[in-house]
């Protein structure tokens, strides 16, 4: 008989996968090498937004933050957000459920058509709009005949948000979806349950954690997005301006404390979604079979 060394055994119990016994230089490298890259690209650029916020002292950064344009800033990035996000929310569901729960014509370009804000250019996204919208545009003229205007006013803003942001709940849902399979409704069908008690009681339960991790995603890229929200606001300050344009605006007056003032606000944005995105990974993992 082999020795138990021959067979990958020693001591009773199995032995490390080769590629887990890297020599500990190996390995202190690979993390040396991650920490100083996470260190250089997140945990410095973090810092210094925070210390150019404060560079005037606290009071000069809670009035930075508490300008008129500043607070009317905030709330136009939120009520873009209150809106965008719930919308988001129903078309993953509604697209993440029929495309993994039923087979149809075209199932294959909606796929494709809940990527396309991935592959589009931001930037080429709202000048879309532009050309769609706008006085010069294909339904410029209606629309100012009917004085509707959404080209450098919230609507126009709403729709580029929203363009961005669809995919995120999609494809959050989607795998998950397929990954789960559906016998559980099948065999909920069959015992009497109608769709929306088979959706509530049993498919909405197995999927809340990712459904809320689609959301928490979908919420931090609407309240950062630039590129499509630049080109169809117009830069009015005080009026179409979000948090990420009136950064901008600050920064090009050299008012810099106030610009970083107010990025900070988007900083703890993106800081707080780290933590409850870890939340959700943690949660899904310690529920998971």
């Amino acid at each position: 008989m082999e020795p138990a060394e021959h067979v990958g055994v020693k001591a009773g119990r199995p032995s490390a996968p080769r590629a887990l016994s890297e020599h500990p230089a190996v390995r202190w490298t690979l993390i040396g090498a991650a920490l100083a890259f996470l260190s250089l690209f997140l945990f410095v650029p973090l810092a210094a937004v925070f210390v150019n916020a404060f560079q005037k002292g606290a009071a000069a950064y809670v009035q930075s933050i508490s300008e008129p344009d500043a607070r009317a800033a905030i709330r136009l990035t939120l009520l873009i957000a209150g809106i965008a996000v719930p919308l988001n929310m129903v078309f993953g569901l509604a697209a993440a459920w029929a495309i993994t729960k039923f087979e149809f014509a075209g199932k294959n370009v909606l796929i494709t058509l809940i990527d396309l804000p991935f592959s589009v250019s931001p930037v080429v996204s709202g000048l879309i709009y532009v050309l769609l919208f706008g006085l010069q545009g294909l339904l410029g003229p209606w629309l100012k005949e009917h004085d509707v205007k959404i080209i450098f006013a919230l609507p126009g803003m709403l729709l580029a948000t929203i363009f961005v942001t669809c995919p995120f709940v999609a494809r959050e849902l989607i795998p998950l979806m397929q990954a789960q399979g559906s016998e559980e409704e099948e065999a909920a069908v069959t015992l009497g349950a109608n769709g929306w008690q088979t959706f509530r009681r049993v498919s909405l339960p197995k999927i809340r954690w990712g459904l809320l991790y689609g959301v928490v995603l979908c919420n931090a890229r609407a309240m950062g997005e630039f590129g499509a929200v630049s080109v169809v606001s117009g830069h009015i300050r005080g009026l179409t301006t979000t948090i990420p344009l009136y950064v901008e605006i600050l920064y090009n007056e050299y008012q810099f404390a106030a610009s970083f003032a107010v990025a900070s606000l988007l900083t703890f944005l993106a800081v707080a979604t780290l933590v409850v995105k870890s939340l959700i990974e943690w949660r899904t993992e310690s529920s998971a079979p």
